[in-house]
């Protein structure tokens, strides 16, 4: 019996992951220069794979591309922090409440927030903070609702990426998670929305003073 080979992964997915985690872990800081040509032969591969890859990681908005400039890895300030925030702090809590409200499991939020504690350096730790957010929406039971709050996770950990260099403060985010977390696991809906909405909002009024959206105003 021939055994079927494992698919391999394009070379343009393995480019736009390989990219992303440089951006996300900082790697690759705001506003680098990101050549074609210096990625091909990092990644070993031709060109063609990388621009598409960049193409991809500009929809999602990590990277910017200019005619004049090239592409860059986009800038994190206020004003970019405050859009992509009021977004999480429309809608995610609401997720959320709706998640705990269906009896969702969320033992996958569960696994993510050990490995949040686990983690031994900032790659890992980061992933598993996204993984975390992400298993407390996409069971809220609405589709599109958890695919919007998709568009801007990227974003969301770019802002956390930049906001992380500068300040660390994972011990107080972990602890928020738990609390979080513990709030859903008890059926409280309306308790694990506001505490989402508290962690979002405080996160980043402490990393970004400026950026005061109408959500953080109420």
């Amino acid at each position: 019996m021939t055994s079927v080979p494992t698919p391999i992964p394009s070379r343009t997915q393995y480019v736009l992951e390989g990219i992303k985690n440089r951006i996300l872990t900082g790697q690759l800081t705001p506003g680098q220069a990101l050549v074609e040509t210096e990625l091909a032969a990092q990644f070993g591969v031709s060109k063609t794979p990388v621009r598409e890859a960049l193409k991809t990681l500009a929809g999602t908005g990590l990277v910017v591309m200019n005619q004049y400039k090239g592409v860059t890895v986009r800038m994190v300030d206020a004003d970019m922090a405050r859009e992509v925030y009021d977004v999480r702090l429309l809608l995610e809590p609401e997720a959320l409440r709706r998640s705990v409200r269906r009896g969702a499991s969320l033992d996958t939020a569960r696994d993510a927030l050990e490995r949040a504690d686990s983690a031994t350096d900032t790659a890992q730790r980061s992933l598993a903070n996204r993984e975390f957010h992400r298993a407390l929406y996409v069971p809220c039971g609405n589709p599109l609702l958890g695919r919007m709050l998709d568009e801007v996770r990227d974003q969301a950990a770019l802002v956390s990426a930049v906001a992380w260099a500068a300040n660390p403060s994972w011990e107080r985010e972990a602890a928020e998670h738990r609390e979080i977390l513990r709030l859903a696991l008890d059926g409280d809906s309306d308790g694990a929305a506001r505490a989402l909405h508290s962690h979002i909002a405080s996160f980043v009024q402490r990393a970004f003073p400026e950026a005061q959206g109408e959500g953080d105003q109420e």
